[in-house]
Order: structure tokens, then C-alpha cells, then sequence
């Protein structure tokens, strides 16, 4: 696509979440810790896997991943978005909010596919348990990693490619706290008719071939387990799957709201409070539900830390 004309508007200024100094200093103490917890949760996970031999498998490997995505589409927006509590309208180049969009969606998009990743682990793990060592070989882990970030530069560099097609002839001001298409869009004086559709399709495609998989893998993984003749087996088959289903519960619910639904059927404001969610919370909350759901993960923390404070 053609690059749109910039040359009338070279920067854009975010106004961020709220306009009330009060309230501004208030987010500011809440996303700085919800932050710092994001961090330190996910780069915890992603040392605790490359350091523990006990970690050094498939599952673990894309639970790794995962939180590196975390970790990354959450430092996309948060530093940023701090930096608007505590003064409003925040100034950030044409180059720096493309960079900006395009990244979160790489990161977004990477995510979707590890969490389809992950469900074909659990079903192989439950459905398949002779034939998982072929099936979830390093050679097929290597290829399913590479195409969630494949998938994920794809779907990135339709938005961005759309939004370099646009041009911004006035006024600069985003009623948002990142630089997302939707808001971008509105303040473009091009014709947006094809633009604004082609990211609903490229977002709508992958959600609905991963969701499928997700999806296909958890009904074969429910007619495995229901067939199991124990309850204790039952219940431990189902105890491995349901941290992966709340983390797709979450994330699947919020992006299509925001990337798939029609953007006229909800308002900025809404807009703003699901962004929020899926760029800061749920990276926030991915560590703390795999953590806090598994035995294994939390005695490794303690260890580690048992071993730091000697």
C-alpha cells in the first residue's frame, strides 16, 4: 500500500484515561503496580523455565513465550500511558505511534496463537499420551513457536500498512491512551471505507482459526476424560486445562470486542476500558493464573527465592 501523507500532522497527542488530576495521580499508583507486577510475574516465568531442567518441556516452553508476549504488549502501552497520569496530552511522533500499534498488535497476535499452541498440547498430552513425544517433537514446538510470531508480523503489518495508507490532515488530538487503529481512524481525511475493514478481517480470521483449534482440541479433550473409568484421573486431566481456558476465556472475550466487533456498536469510553484489560491487565493476571494453579511453579518460586535471600 502507498504510505499516506503526513507532512500536516508529525506528531499526535494521546489524552489518555482520564482528565482529572486527582484521579490521574490515583491510576497513576494503581498501573504502576499492576506494572511492576506484570514484570517482575512474567520475566519470573520465562528465567524459571530457561533455568529449571524440570521445566525444559513443550508445555513449559510455550508458557514461556507466552509471558515474553505478556511482558512485551504490556511495556508497548504502560510506560506511556503512566506518563499521561501525570500530565494530560501526552506528545508522540507519527513514527513512534505506528511503531507503537504495530507492536502491540505483533504481540497480541503471537498471543492468540500460543494459546492455540498450548490447547494442542493438552489435547496430544490428554488424548494422545503414547504418541506425545512425536507429536509435540522440538522440531514441531520450533515451527508451532514460529508461526505465532509469523502470524503475529502478518496481522501487524496489515494494520500498520492500512494506517501508513492514511492521511492526518488535522486535528491530532487520540481520545485514548495508546495509539490504536480504531481512534486513529477517525482523525484520518482519507476515505477509510476499505481501510477500517481489511485489520476486522485479518483480526477475524486468525481469532477464528485459532479459536477453532482451542476449541476442536478441548471437545477431543473432553470425550478423552469422560471416557477416563477413575474420577481422580478425570479431575487431574481437567486440573492441566483449566488455567489455559481462563487465560482464553479472558483474552479471547476482549479482543473480539475490540478488533472484530462493529465499531459502532460500543463507545470510546467502553473502547478505552476493554484496551485497558487486554494490554495491561490480562498480562498481569496470565503469570499469576499458570503460577498460582500450579504446584510445580510455585515450589520452583520458592526455591528460587529461598536461594536468592541466602
Amino acid at each position: 500500500m502507498e504510505a499516506g501523507n503526513h507532512s500536516s500532522v508529525t506528531e499526535f497527542i494521546l489524552l489518555g484515561l482520564t482528565e482529572d488530576p486527582v484521579l490521574g495521580v490515583i491510576c497513576f499508583v494503581i498501573f504502576l503496580g499492576i506494572y511492576v507486577v506484570t514484570s517482575v510475574g512474567n520475566i519470573s516465568i520465562v528465567a524459571l523455565v530457561r533455568s529449571c531442567t524440570q521445566f525444559h518441556t513443550p508445555m513449559y516452553l510455550f508458557l514461556s513465550h507466552l509471558a515474553f508476549v505478556d511482558s512485551g504488549c504490556s511495556t508497548s502501552v504502560t510506560p506511556l500511558m503512566l506518563t499521561g497520569f501525570c500530565r494530560h496530552g501526552v506528545a508522540i511522533t507519527t513514527t513512534g505511534c505506528e511503531a507503537q500499534l504495530c507492536s502491540v498488535i505483533l504481540f497480541g497476535t503471537a498471543e492468540c496463537f500460543l494459546l492455540a499452541a498450548m490447547a494442542y498440547d493438552r489435547y496430544v498430552a490428554i488424548s494422545l499420551p503414547l504418541l506425545y513425544s512425536t507429536h509435540m517433537s522440538p522440531r514441531v514446538c520450533v515451527l508451532l513457536l514460529g508461526a505465532s510470531y509469523l502470524g503475529g508480523c502478518v496481522n501487524a503489518w496489515t494494520f500498520t500498512s492500512c494506517l501508513l495508507s492514511l492521511s492526518f490532515c488535522g486535528p491530532n488530538q487520540i481520545d485514548h491512551f495508546f495509539c490504536d487503529f480504531s481512534p486513529l481512524v477517525k482523525l484520518s481525511c482519507s476515505d477509510v471505507s476499505v481501510l477500517e475493514i481489511l485489520p476486522s478481517i485479518s483480526s477475524g480470521s486468525i481469532l477464528g482459526i485459532t479459536g477453532m483449534v482451542i476449541v476442536l482440541s478441548y471437545i477431543c479433550i473432553l470425550i478423552t476424560v469422560l471416557k477416563m473409568p477413575s474420577t481422580e484421573g478425570r479431575h487431574k486431566a481437567f486440573s492441566t486445562c483449566t488455567s489455559h481456558l481462563t487465560a482464553v476465556t479472558l483474552f479471547y472475550g476482549t479482543i473480539t470486542f475490540i478488533y472484530v466487533m462493529p465499531k459502532s456498536s460500543y463507545s470510546t469510553d467502553q473502547n478505552k476500558v476493554v484496551s485497558v484489560f487486554y494490554t495491561v491487565v490480562i498480562p498481569m493476571l496470565n503469570p499469576l493464573i499458570y503460577s498460582l494453579r500450579n504446584r510445580d511453579v510455585k515450589e520452583a518460586l520458592r526455591k528460587t527465592t529461598l536461594r536468592v535471600s541466602q
